[in-house]
């Protein structure tokens, strides 16, 4: 049974959909921890299904650095096969991907390389393309440049606002996260693949 801590910022709506696929008996991974870098909306999915959750809050640090060994102390506590950001919206410090990744996945509300950062959305929007989408990659210390495990197109519809979009594109994201988690659970994604020498 794979180990999965997730980390949030907001109100964890890919979590959420995590937690209830993880639900299911026959899936061959649980969510043992639910993380954020503040008092996140999310939370309350973690209490709803049980499952313990921790706060390290970014602003009670003077420095990514010391945040990031915090961090990585609550991190190393419940022994994750698997880390995974959904709406974490913080770089982790080095010191937490030297130690985790390729085991730290995150998701994207983009097609990427297309528009990485923050807002990817909004960034699609202002270019005026035909399509957007989705993706699933393995964290480093870039800003969303890691390798890419899953990503699927979503088209951008006339009149399409921020708002419209990026609620077009979070199931994509939803079903996307949860297929890449069973992937790697049951073997059919390797992340040793994608670890940098």
């Amino acid at each position: 049974m794979l180990r999965v801590v997730v980390l949030i910022s907001g109100g964890g709506s890919n979590l959420r959909a995590l937690l209830e696929a993880a639900q299911d008996a026959e899936f061959p991974a649980r969510v043992v921890a639910v993380g954020a870098d503040r008092q996140a909306d999310g939370l309350g999915h973690a209490e709803a299904f049980g499952i313990p959750g921790f706060v390290v809050p970014f602003t009670s640090f003077d420095s990514r650095e010391a945040w990031g060994d915090e961090l990585l102390a609550a991190l190393r506590e419940w022994e994750p096969d698997l880390v995974v950001l959904s709406g974490l919206m913080r770089l982790l410090p080095h010191q937490v991907v030297a130690e985790y990744s390729p085991a730290i996945i995150n998701t994207h509300p983009a097609y990427l390389p297309e528009f990485p950062g923050a807002h990817g959305v909004r960034d699609a929007l202002a270019a005026g393309v035909a399509q957007t989408g989705a993706s699933v990659i393995v964290v480093d210390d870039g800003v969303d440049t890691g390798p890419i495990l899953a990503q699927r197109r979503v088209p951008i519809e006339p009149g399409d606002t921020e708002t419209t979009l990026h609620e077009r594109i979070k199931p994509v994201e939803r079903e996307l996260l949860i297929q890449t988690v069973l992937d790697i659970a049951n073997g059919a994604i390797d992340l040793k693949e994608y670890a940098t020498p």
